[in-house]
């Protein structure tokens, strides 16, 4: 089994149910490890694994999109990687808020949801 890392992707967006963040928006940090059974013994091609730079890109377009819950858009980012990225089995990704809304907090809150091929439906 092959992972791809993609670690402390850095982001500023309107993700949130307050106002404030709503307005303002807030700095994130995403990390991706993207899984794949490899095809072949050696990999000698792009074709034979996952784009990084395609998937960043994806990840970039997504953060753009404002959403309430930090859940519902990792979800979603998995959704697509495994939908855009054929080689992809599994993919895991933790998403940051680095400066929360929340009164005299100090810290960052976050998720991390996983997602397996073989537990979505087929579109």
């Amino acid at each position: 089994m092959l992972t791809i890392h993609l670690h402390k992707l850095l982001f500023h967006a309107h993700h949130g149910l307050y106002e404030e963040e709503k307005l303002l928006g807030n700095n994130f940090e995403v990390d991706i490890s993207i899984k794949h059974q490899p095809i072949t013994e050696k990999i000698t091609s792009l074709e034979q694994t996952t784009n990084y730079a395609m998937v960043y890109k994806l990840v970039k377009q997504r953060m753009q999109q404002p959403t309430l819950l930090l859940e519902t858009l990792a979800q979603e980012i998995c959704e697509m990687i495994l939908y855009n990225f054929m080689h992809a089995e599994e993919v895991s990704i933790t998403i940051k808020k680095l400066n929360p809304p929340i009164n005299n907090f100090h810290g960052s809150v976050g998720i991390t949801f996983d997602l397996k091929r073989s537990s979505i439906n087929p579109l």
